[in-house]
């Protein structure tokens, strides 16, 4: 999922405060039971199991269940530690560290599915669900989601939160200000093709002067990117065997291409995804569109803010679908807590915790059970004027493919992201992006 407003060095702050409490306490330690009064008292204290997430707005949308299930609970409880808006920046290669070192990761950690390949790959970082009973868990989760967070060696290790699924999402008012059709089926009949989307986008400029038709490279880079891989054998930066194909995978190079063209139309309000200054300019209206894949509409909501209640909505994204995010927990084998923790992760991701993540943020379940769910199936978001959620993202759900993602693609794609960023700031030439975008994999790939 690829998602707090708590970004830069805050962020960098937030991760080193959260090493030096785990170096102190250990994760979730309570006191050792003694014979005095104080030394009882405090071995009847609930287990504190602390969940750690990455991402914007309502990042995991993680609030409400945990707030059910601490007033459920008084023998465990739940403390969310949202490290960062960053995953490939900042919370995976802190993540990375701590995991290595047996030290300073929670009990239960989110993973985005670019982090998967890497830890799947470290077995000895993790518990084994198998253990705590999660092995039935697999009837619950399309095959793909399943086998992603088992290790070859057969250790159960992640459970599937949500899933991607893709869409559109634009700003009604502003819409409606450049002359152009609001109602969402209108809306998603003047782009069948990207091409198309920026010829609309050229309308909409020529009308608004002082706002940009979409927020900036990369997210629609990645949205182009997914689509392309479903066309090229479900590829991305890496091959099956995890052998770089960045210079040779033609879906990179049409999400490249597609990114450079937007970026010379002008079009794009020049902002990177998931930084202080784009959630900022969600909120004080700097851009109208932004590719949506479900996990996106809480970040949106979350970043735009009450005020723009009604203001967005959703429509089909040009070029069909696609399937970009998702992502797992796991419980870390440095977990003074594996049993407690396993609980937690087992009640995040049951049928009915992510339903109702769905109707609440907007996170589409990866549980089977939960994608079935009548509540999901007909929800609608009061957000993005009461768009049927349900009916945009559940119902394509079960056909949705996954991507493969090497073991070194959370590196890689900061190191392209960076690239498709500096040809939008400037700081790249045009001419001389690709290149760069190929070496600068090269380096990041190892």
């Amino acid at each position: 999922m690829m998602i707090s407003k708590r970004r830069g060095l805050a962020a960098a702050s937030a991760l080193a405060a959260a090493a030096l409490t785990v170096a102190s306490c250990g994760s979730g330690d309570t006191p050792a039971a003694g014979n005095s009064p104080a030394s009882s008292a405090a071995a009847a204290e609930p287990v504190t199991i602390r969940v750690q997430t990455f991402g914007g707005g309502s990042n995991f949308g993680y609030k409400n269940a945990i707030e059910k299930w601490n007033a459920e609970h008084k023998d465990i409880q739940i403390k969310e530690e949202h490290l960062t808006d960053q995953f490939e920046q900042q919370y995976w290669p802190q993540m990375i560290q701590w995991l290595q070192s047996g030290n300073g990761a929670g009990d239960v950690i989110g993973i985005d599915e670019g982090g998967m390949g890497l830890a799947k790959a470290h077995p000895e970082w993790w518990a084994d669900l198998k253990e705590y009973g999660l092995e039935g868990r697999k009837a619950d989760y399309p095959a793909w989601k399943w086998e992603n967070g088992v290790t070859a060696d057969g250790k159960i290790f992640g459970l599937g939160t949500d899933i991607g699924g893709m869409s559109l999402c634009y700003r009604t008012d502003l819409f409606k200000k450049a002359g152009l059709p609001t109602d969402r089926e209108k809306v998603a009949a003047l782009w069948p093709t990207w091409d198309d989307f920026m010829k609309v986008g050229q309308q909409f400029q020529a009308k608004v002067k002082d706002t940009k038709f979409t927020d900036g490279t990369n997210t629609l880079y990645n949205v182009v990117l997914y689509q392309e891989a479903a066309k090229n054998g479900n590829v991305a930066y890496f091959d099956k065997d995890n052998n770089l194909i960045v210079d040779k995978n033609p879906a990179v190079k049409a999400g490249f291409d597609f990114a450079s063209k937007l970026s010379q139309s002008g079009l794009t309000a020049k902002l990177r995804n998931f930084t202080d200054e784009w959630a900022a300019g969600t909120q004080k209206g700097a851009f109208a569109t932004v590719g949506c894949p479900s996990w996106m509409l809480g970040v949106v909501s979350g970043n735009a803010g009450d005020g723009m209640k009604g203001k967005w909505d959703v429509a089909s994204v040009p070029g069909g679908g696609g399937n970009w995010g998702g992502s797992w927990v796991a419980v870390p084998k440095q977990s003074k807590h594996p049993k407690e923790a396993a609980q937690v992760a087992d009640y995040l991701t049951s049928a009915q915790t992510e339903a109702s993540i769905f109707t609440d943020f907007g996170n589409m379940p990866s549980n089977s059970k939960a994608q079935a769910d009548a509540a999901v199936q007909g929800a609608k978001n009061e957000f993005f004027s009461d768009a049927p959620i349900g009916e945009i993202f559940a119902k394509s759900a079960e056909s949705l493919q996954p991507v493969f993602l090497g073991v070194k693609h959370a590196q890689v794609k900061n190191a392209v992201e960076s690239v498709i960023q500096g040809m939008d700031d400037g700081s790249v030439a045009y001419d001389k992006a690709w290149q760069q975008l190929v070496d600068d994999a090269v380096k990041a790939a190892g």
